[in-house]
């Protein structure tokens, strides 16, 4: 995505401005409006009436993202899936107190290897029951850069990124989703009543006019086909994610990666909770980091001081002491999903592949087990060390 549409599209994340952005949302949610509109009326007064949300899980799941450490996207993560090293993270999550983990599936390798997706992801499913752990998987990607055979294989640290999925030239053509459909009705068949899924993300972020309407027909297809596992969208936001619940979302998604300051963590929990009550369905955060006092990285000036380095012990304690699913970013030490964030030097993650931690403090938080130990090492990993070198940045930290 080109750094001027995310500087678009995350500045509606900015919590002072949700009420301003409501009505330019709404435009486009079509038969939710009514409903939109009253449940954003109520929160935004904090009048929410009180009733029971539709999650059936006794607990909330605590998870996190989980890509393997050296997969630059979701193609790579299943063209190299290697059964040890699942084995070896999934125990990491396990050490965290993790019950749940929300993982990319990747219509372009399914396209070049069906058989192998089908085969890989349910193994991953095995070895998650053995576990301890539900998974969430997501179908199609919303951000990153078009899927182009380049692009999909590309493991260079300061270019590799996440990838659209779909490409856009098929997003922007309804005559052309019958690949993707076909990709989501072969995941239904198969997947729908897993004992081991969580929910089933039909999308992440769709963001424009085009991925939305691509979304809100993949949404509507899944649900068609619905099974007993229940039906996610990946909105960035609450009101973005309200707009597919006429479409068959059962549990809706927001975003608060990098908030700035506890007090606007605070109020995303507080509205979240709201919103939970009014619409009787959960709300889980399901991409979180920290938070950045100065800029959100999503602008054009560089981060300030050590904001760019992996902080959850930030937010962690505010989030554990709500009853609300949530999931942050990442299970694994690595650079920045997006170019945006990475061009500034951002890592996230709890993990060194050998187990040691960035931060003993952010494990503690997370975990809620202030007694958790492990190796901390503050230095970026040895094949990501082009990126801080790239722009001046240091590659180890004092203790």
């Amino acid at each position: 995505m080109p750094d001027s549409m995310i500087n678009k599209t995350h500045s509606l994340l900015d919590r002072r401005g949700f009420l301003r952005h409501t009505s330019a949302l709404l435009a486009a949610a079509g038969p939710a409006t009514a409903l939109v509109s009253t449940v954003m009326a109520a929160a935004a007064h904090g009048d929410a009436p009180v009733g029971a949300t539709r999650a059936a899980e006794s607990t909330f799941p605590r998870g996190a993202i989980y890509i393997p450490a050296r997969a630059w996207n979701a193609y790579q993560m299943w063209e190299h899936y290697d059964p040890k090293i699942i084995g070896r993270d999934l125990g990491y999550a396990q050490s965290l107190r993790l019950n749940a983990l929300r993982v990319w599936l990747s219509y372009e390798f399914w396209l070049a290897d069906e058989a192998a997706l089908r085969q890989r992801f349910s193994h991953f499913l095995q070895q998650c029951n053995a576990a301890g752990i539900k998974v969430m998987p997501v179908l199609f990607e919303g951000d990153g850069v078009e899927p182009t055979a380049a692009n999909i294989r590309n493991t260079h640290p300061l270019t590799a990124s996440d990838v659209l999925s779909p490409a856009g030239h098929i997003v922007m053509k309804p005559a052309l989703w019958h690949g993707p459909l076909k990709y989501l009705e072969w995941f239904m068949e198969h997947f729908r009543n897993h004992r081991q899924l969580l929910a089933i993300e039909v999308q992440n972020e769709p963001w424009g006019a085009a991925r939305h309407r691509f979304a809100e027909a993949m949404m509507r297809r899944a649900a068609k086909h619905r099974g007993v596992v229940r039906l996610s969208i990946g909105g960035a936001n609450i009101h973005q994610s309200m707009a597919f619940i006429h479409a068959g979302a059962d549990i809706l998604q927001t975003h608060p990666d990098f908030p700035p300051s506890a007090a606007a963590v605070k109020h995303t929990l507080h509205r979240v909770l709201a919103m939970q009550r009014t619409l009787k369905k959960p709300i889980w955060l399901t991409e979180w980091q920290r938070i950045r006092t100065g800029e959100s990285g999503w602008g054009h000036k560089q981060l300030t001081g050590t904001e760019w380095e992996p902080d959850y012990a930030s937010m962690a304690p505010l989030i554990r002491s709500r009853p609300v699913g949530n999931f942050f970013w990442s299970l694994m030490l690595k650079p920045a999903w997006l170019l945006a964030q990475r061009r500034k030097g951002t890592l996230n993650g709890v993990f060194h592949e050998d187990g040691a931690v960035w931060s003993l403090a952010d494990a503690r938080a997370i975990s809620g087990d202030m007694h958790f130990q492990a190796t901390e090492r503050k230095a970026w990993p040895h094949w990501a060390r082009m990126i801080p070198e790239s722009i001046g940045m240091p590659v180890t930290l004092r203790p």
